[in-house]
């Protein structure tokens, strides 16, 4: 055989089976599963903060600087995770990520000091869950779907509230029946028990089984392995700051992250146990949240098929920022119609924000996309880091979180008014501010 036949044999696709599900959904469904049980450690911070300040006698301050450490690099990791998926494949790079924070989290069992609590549920959970972000969901978006690619970011942005809907109830069940200790556990077997399910079932493209991405009219060859993970995502990052897009991108995205990971899922719970509200109750609202952005998080891909991202974008901060206004008077040693209500309201908003945000990064910068939205996510982690960090401090310095709830409602507004001036250039190729 020729060379030149060698090489038409290779391009060419095996002639696949019909099926009635196109494999694509299968891979979404592994993917789904998968972000599920790395978010089982996201939905521990909330529940930790007391039980760690009671038994160690380290400020809220000092555990809050711990999980802006995760946050943070939940975030920073996510787009050279995106870089080292282009050239090791999916599966290798999410099955170590599983076995990284499954590692954190058993570690912090023995930890005695404040600094193992950095270090193992800072650093190493904040690894492995990085490396599982929404930059994993992206880069599984955009290789096996051309259509539906909303609905699809939609559904496994929606994962990680289901996880949250999973865990809490559990975890804050064990933690006052039992320890922290043992919840630290089940968080660590919970991600290893999801490795041999990526290990065997996540295809790294669609070329691998002999089909066509969901909705593409050709065949599209699996392009070959990208080197240098570390310098694309840099060099792309270098391309994307030189764009207007990019930062108003990053600083809306910062605003969500402050408002949903660092405010609500950090302090959500010590601040109604403030209030004397039992913790079981208010990990049961957390939950409840999470029933609530799965619902949200769909529709929002739904919508963002079919309306402007950008105003999409406006209205959810604008209401977000509305309803933490209104949170202060809320909160009490009983749950009452109003905080249900509240409740309800801000799962359906949680993080509605990404699928017109990923829709915006795949128009402005196309195949560097999920890198790009590596970066901007890095922002959202950044600024739920800050507000982690700041309303422990705040807490410990007011004795209250009051001022925490609305600032970060300020901060929504802002992020309101920064996504309606992105704008699109003439003819819809790309967009300048």
């Amino acid at each position: 055989m020729t060379q030149t036949t060698e090489a038409a044999a290779v391009q060419q696709p095996p002639k696949p089976t019909r099926a009635r599900v196109h494999r694509a959904w299968f891979v979404a469904a592994v993917t789904f599963v998968t972000i599920i049980g790395a978010a089982a450690f996201r939905s521990v911070p909330g529940l930790l903060i007391d039980p760690l300040h009671d038994e160690f006698g380290w400020s809220r301050g000092t555990i809050g600087a711990a999980v802006s450490v995760n946050l943070a690099l939940y975030g920073l990791t996510a787009p050279f995770a995106a870089a080292l998926m282009d050239r090791f494949g999916i599966r290798k790079v999410v099955a170590v990520a599983l076995t990284v924070i499954a590692a954190g989290s058993w570690l912090t069992v023995w930890m005695t000091a404040a600094w193992q609590l950095m270090l193992y549920w800072g650093l190493l959970v904040g690894l492995g869950s990085g490396s599982m972000a929404l930059a994993f969901a992206a880069t599984v978006t955009n290789r096996w779907f051309t259509a539906r690619r909303g609905l699809v970011s939609g559904i496994l942005t929606a994962a990680s509230a289901s996880g949250q809907l999973i865990f809490l109830p559990l975890l804050s069940w064990i933690i006052e029946r039992y320890d922290w200790r043992p919840a630290a556990v089940t968080v660590a077997l919970a991600a290893l028990a999801v490795v041999p399910f990526v290990w065997l079932l996540l295809h790294d493209h669609p070329a691998d089984v002999g089909q066509k991405p969901y909705g593409a009219a050709e065949f599209v060859p699996k392009p070959p392995p990208v080197p240098g993970a570390a310098r694309r995502a840099v060099t792309v990052l270098l391309s994307a700051v030189r764009t207007g897009p990019f930062w108003l991108l990053a600083g809306t995205f910062a605003i969500c992250g402050a408002s949903t990971n660092g405010l609500i899922q950090t302090h959500f719970i010590p601040a109604a146990h403030d209030h004397h509200m039992p913790v079981q109750a208010a990990a049961s609202l957390l939950a409840v949240i999470g029933v609530f952005d799965v619902v949200g998080t769909i529709a929002s891909g739904w919508f963002t098929d079919r309306f402007e991202p950008r105003r999409l974008l406006a209205v959810y901060y604008a209401l977000r920022g509305v309803s933490l206004m209104f949170l202060p008077l809320l909160l009490g040693p009983a749950v009452h119609p109003p905080m249900i209500f509240f409740i309800v309201f801000y799962g359906l908003d949680w993080v509605a924000t990404v699928p017109p945000t990923l829709a915006l990064c795949r128009e402005q910068y196309g195949e560097d996309s999920a890198i790009v939205f590596g970066w901007v996510l890095a922002s959202h982690q950044v600024g739920a880091a800050v507000v982690a960090f700041l309303g422990g401090v705040a807490r410990d310095t007011f004795g209250s979180y009051d001022v925490v709830w609305y600032a970060s409602g300020a901060l929504c507004a802002a992020a309101a008014l920064m996504a309606l001036v992105i704008r699109r250039r003439a003819g819809g190729e790309g967009a300048v501010a």
